[in-house]
């Protein structure tokens, strides 16, 4: 006899295109999973709303309110978990048992499992609680809502359906740290297929983790075309002090430009703008020249300077000889 598998379907919420409740099929149907409460200094945070994303300080304890729905014709047996992740490789990851932080332990649920009816919701209420000896720093972690059926002596082939919430918890005294990013570099390519593409450079400069989103549009092209939006790849996901390239893949009837191109960038409330003119490499799997944005600029000024001031002793020692002829 085969002996029995588990086979783990995980649905995480990626990017604020995918705002809405995560959803995944457990076999007999649907059931998703919705975030109901961001706090009011979040309220204008996109990613507040489908994500726990919090400063919380030692000894804090704070409740979010989670919908769990079941869009199948049968009744759900669910339970609610807890798994720490990272930022691995700019992803998302959910970690095994060797790198867990806290989180675990800090989060519980009332109810932790329970029966959700056909075409019915059920509101969970999580409480994370903070010990007052956390020490400070960010935490990843993923609620989950697990439902599925064990094997069987019919079914030798377990399968579990999983939906879940990221949480991005960060613990230290006073404020929030602040969230920023700066786009570098835009670089024209082609993909392997010989679509054209946009990489963007990416840097996080801030104290918090991003998840980066975007659209880019095209203009002034040959003919006087336009083109786009086009959505910028899900998944990115930054570190502080982290960079990554973002992709946009285009259309690939575009012809090859030149282009004026515009790229907006955003990870919740921080939006960043970059605009270049590129022209795409004709072969797949190539790069054409990249526009530097934000290093070259302190270089300009020093040579600015540098020749203000070559300028003005030029200008001083000539005075200087003037008066000595005299």
């Amino acid at each position: 006899m085969i002996r029995a598998l588990t086979a783990l379907l995980i649905a995480l919420l990626l990017a604020p295109v995918m705002a809405g409740p995560a959803e995944a099929a457990d076999g007999r149907g649907r059931f998703g999973i919705r975030l109901m409460d961001a706090p009011v200094s979040r309220r204008n945070d996109p990613r507040a709303h489908y994500q726990i994303v919090d400063h919380l300080r030692p000894g804090a304890t704070i409740r979010r309110r989670i919908q769990v729905s079941n869009d199948s014709a049968a009744p759900l047996r669910i339970a609610m978990g807890v798994s720490p992740a990272e930022i691995r490789e700019n992803r998302f990851t959910v970690t095994d048992g060797a790198a867990a932080n806290e989180l675990p332990g800090w989060i519980s649920f009332d109810p932790g499992s329970f029966e959700v009816p056909p075409y019915g919701r059920t509101v969970v209420r999580a409480t994370i609680r903070v010990p007052d000896s956390a020490p400070e720093g960010e935490r990843y972690g993923v609620i989950w809502a697990e439902t599925g059926a064990p094997a069987s002596g019919a079914h030798n082939v377990g399968v579990v359906a999983r939906v879940g919430i990221r949480v991005y918890l960060d613990i230290g005294p006073g404020g929030e740290p602040p969230s920023d990013f700066r786009i570098e570099r835009l670089i024209p390519a082609r993909t392997d297929d010989g679509r054209p593409q946009v990489l963007a450079l990416v840097r996080n400069t801030g104290e918090r983790a991003l998840e980066m989103s975007g659209s880019l549009t095209l203009s002034n092209g040959p003919g006087g075309l336009r083109a786009g939006p086009f959505t910028a790849a899900p998944g990115t996901a930054l570190a502080p002090g982290d960079q990554a390239q973002v992709r946009v893949v285009l259309d690939r009837r575009l012809p090859a430009g030149p282009w004026e191109v515009r790229l907006e960038l955003a990870s919740g409330r921080i939006r960043r703008t970059a605009t270049a003119t590129l022209t795409f490499p004709d072969d797949p799997g190539s790069m054409g020249r990249a526009v530097s944005f934000e290093r070259g600029m302190p270089w300009l000024i020093l040579g600015a300077l540098g020749l203000l001031i070559l300028g003005t002793a030029i200008f001083m020692f000539a005075m200087r000889q003037k008066r000595t002829a005299r």
